[in-house]
């Protein structure tokens, strides 16, 4: 935290399953960065908040089910790339496009 000069502590919260944190009520854009097919902005693009919320999928993606449950909860699906990320590195991806802009 110091070295960065944001001085933010992270917060945790406790464990929800995705159905559950996808119903949670969130102030600020939501997205959900996927693998399928499909309409998707790319995260560069999109218009930045204060408050940004991006799922990131575990190693082998969300499920086509879990998919549309973020989309019918008004998440917008995003891309990060062209290229097929590891789940830990595509987290830190989607925070540092976010913050770049």
């Amino acid at each position: 935290m110091k070295q960065s000069l944001k001085l933010h502590l992270p917060k945790l919260n406790e464990i929800v399953t995705l159905k559950d944190f996808i119903k949670q009520d969130f102030k600020g854009a939501k997205y959900i960065a996927h693998c399928e097919d499909g309409e998707k902005n790319e995260l560069k693009i999109v218009n930045k908040t204060e408050k940004t919320l991006i799922l990131i999928g575990p190693e082998g993606d969300f499920s086509p089910k879990e998919i549309e449950l973020a989309l019918q909860n008004q998440f917008k699906a995003v891309s990060l790339g062209t290229s097929r990320l590891r789940t830990e590195t595509a987290g830190i991806v989607a925070v540092h496009t976010i913050n770049i802009k």
